[in-house]
């Protein structure tokens, strides 16, 4: 099987990652999707795609942040592995993407927010040395 994690960056292979990221987040509509990711590109938005055979099968969304409190540091917005590609390391591919990409863009930490909900992904995060650092809050306005 052959395994590759890039960047994506043309139109269409931004399309391609849609049904995988559709499935963490369901409220997505297929023909916004290009529109919202170029839009979000220009406040630093990232995309990147882990492949089986030719085939999406991870997403992550990403983008470098400066703050005081942490610094240069690559924020993960999404990250998803696509329901029929779990358990085999794909997640874990990404991760190590993600790493090496923040490294190559001068940061010192990688941070994500995972909600609650989401046991399954907060035991993998564990698994693969991220820590509960902070508690993320919020208030609909």
């Amino acid at each position: 099987m052959e395994h590759e994690v890039k960047e994506a960056l043309s139109d269409g292979e931004i399309e391609a990652t849609f049904p995988v990221m559709k499935q963490l987040r369901p409220h997505l509509d297929e023909r916004d999707y290009l529109e919202t990711i170029r839009r979000m590109q220009g406040t630093g938005y990232r995309i990147a795609a882990a492949f089986e055979d030719g085939q999406v099968v991870c997403v992550a969304g990403f983008r470098v942040q400066e703050n005081l409190y942490g610094g240069r540091h690559l924020y993960v917005d999404d990250l998803i592995t696509d329901d029929s590609a779990r358990s085999r390391g794909n997640g874990q591919r990404m991760l190590g993407w993600l790493t090496d990409q923040a490294r190559r863009d001068g940061c010192g930490q990688l941070h994500l927010d995972s909600g609650v909900q989401r046991s399954d992904a907060h035991r993998f995060y564990l698994r693969e040395g991220l820590t509960i650092s902070s508690y993320h809050f919020r208030k609909e306005i």
